[in-house]
């Protein structure tokens, strides 16, 4: 079975950490970053099957990251879940409008991050 390349964007350490060592478990390979800018950079050189990414960090939000990764047709593909404390419908138009293709409100346990990257990635 093919393993899946999964990134977790988020400049709060541990969120990072315990959505990567649920998903390291359940056999996913885990890329961490902790801005946008970090996270374009691993994107374009990792192309991991699904990015969780935060939409409000440092140096480029997670609108503009996702904006960037759809608008790239080598990139396109990449599966973006957009996580954020904004439920507004405001924010999840945005973030549909710039292309991500799920929309998780905080707080989430790191099971539903599991159960959503399985859904996605059809595991």
């Amino acid at each position: 079975m093919k393993q899946f390349k999964v990134l977790v964007v988020d400049d709060e350490p541990f969120i990072c950490r315990s959505l990567s060592f649920v998903l390291r478990k359940d056999d996913y390979q885990v890329f961490e970053a902790r801005n946008g800018e970090e996270a374009l950079e691993l994107i374009r050189a990792e192309r991991p099957d699904l990015v969780f990414l935060d939409v409000m960090m440092p140096k480029l939000n997670g609108f503009d990251v996702t904006r960037a990764v759809k608008s790239d047709p080598e990139l396109g593909r990449t599966l973006i879940v957009l996580l954020t404390a904004k439920g507004q419908d405001a924010d999840r138009e945005t973030g549909t409008g710039a292309g991500a293709d799920d929309y998780m409100t905080k707080p989430f346990s790191p099971t539903k991050i599991l159960e959503r990257a399985r859904v996605l990635l059809g595991r």
